[in-house]
């Protein structure tokens, strides 16, 4: 019997543990998923963690560039962050999936600081007063609370047709486990267009950043088409930041003066030439920190040798050129010289016959004697003789 009642004992703390067991799965995987937001989209902590880059730590950084750069909503392929402008049947635009999310409190904002931007609990956005600040309206949602602010926001009061370009953060690192050039984007900031009651330019309102890892399971759920030729949506947004499918100009780099390149260059020709610079200067050192390869090498020796025969062309065309000049010129000179020989020639043609004219004009004018002269000539010396 005792050992009946041993066995017994044994099978009940079994089933007893097996029941704790199953109880505590389940409380983890409703612990490990996440309440759907307005699309019906459901991310787990999994999801979550398998669509964010990590952060490498500096022990395997060697060189590292902060990059900030503003993305025209109007330009290139940069509209696939724009539309559709509200939500319909192929989906909504990233602002619209912050905003949401914002609305639902399953994203953290932070504050704008101008090239000081610090993504600590000390600069998260309040919600209720950025939607204040924006005048955009809102009503609070069911089950909301002071802890947990929730608010409900009309499409129409959303303004997505504002936004008309973003600010990012872009970091260039490079890997010394991966030996490898990286770009990341760290973090997106949404930009308002808003004109004044009178009119005039539009002035910008950025309004605040927000981390790419927090919002990439949900970008990878939306599928945008980047060409007017091909209407089929083959990437996502997660996508479009993760190969870097947008085009932007750089307006600032992380300097200890804290600067832009509008106040380090205020000339349009200095500050172009800055950003090609900088461009330049990034490309370069990702492809310095590899030796080329012999295909490489023939392609940059067939290239150089090209110049340089395209060179030559162009300075035998140059040579010949002025030779055709100097030829031109000597056939001018000599015709100039024949020309003056020839009127030469003819100035003394003329002065010879015109002096032969005046010689013969000379021989007519000449008198001839007189009749009464040698008359009296002879009658002098009939007398002279007479005298003898």
């Amino acid at each position: 019997m005792k050992k009946v009642k041993y066995i017994i004992a044994l099978l009940l703390a079994v089933f007893a543990a097996s029941a704790l067991q199953a109880q505590v799965v389940k409380k983890t995987d409703a612990d490990g998923r996440k309440k759907k937001d307005d699309s019906g989209v459901v991310i787990t902590d999994r999801q979550q963690a398998f669509f964010e880059q990590k952060q490498p730590s500096d022990a395997d950084l060697q060189w590292m560039k902060v990059i900030y750069r503003s993305l025209d909503l109007t330009k290139d392929k940069n509209p696939a962050l724009y539309y559709p402008e509200e939500p319909n049947e192929d989906g909504q635009s990233l602002f619209f999936i912050i905003m949401r999310l914002l609305a639902n409190n399953q994203l953290t904002a932070y504050e704008y600081l101008d090239g000081r931007e610090m993504f600590t609990d000390e600069f998260k956005v309040n919600v209720g007063e950025l939607l204040d600040r924006f005048h955009v309206m809102y009503s609070p949602a069911k089950g909301s609370t002071e802890k947990n602010p929730k608010y409900t926001i009309e499409d129409a009061d959303i303004p997505g047709n504002e936004v008309l370009s973003y600010y990012i953060i872009e970091r260039w690192e490079f890997d010394t486990r991966s030996n490898q050039m990286k770009t990341r984007v760290e973090a997106v900031c949404p930009v308002l267009h808003r004109t004044d009651e009178f009119g005039g330019e539009a002035i910008k309102y950025p309004m605040f950043w927000v981390k790419l890892n927090d919002i990439r399971p949900y970008m990878a759920n939306q599928y945008v088409f980047t060409d007017d030729d091909n209407n089929l949506p083959r990437y996502s947004l997660d996508d479009f930041f993760k190969l870097n499918m947008y085009t932007g100009d750089i307006y600032k780099t992380k300097n200890l003066r804290n600067m832009s390149l509008m106040q380090l260059y205020p000339e349009e020709k200095d500050l172009a030439h800055a950003r090609d610079s900088i461009e330049a200067r990034l490309q370069a050192f990702n492809n310095d920190l590899w030796v080329p390869d012999r295909e490489v090498l023939l392609a940059q020796r067939e290239a150089r040798e090209k110049l340089e025969q395209e060179q030559a062309e162009a300075e035998a065309e140059e040579n010949e050129g002025d030779s055709e000049v100097t030829e031109s010129k000597k056939e001018k000179k000599s015709s100039v010289k024949r020309s003056t020989k020839r009127g030469s020639k003819t100035k003394e043609s003329t002065s010879s016959s015109k002096s032969s004219s005046s010689k013969k004009t000379n021989i007519k004018q000449r008198k001839p004697k007189s009749t009464t002269a040698s008359s009296s000539s002879a009658t002098r010396s009939v007398r002279n003789r007479k005298r003898k």
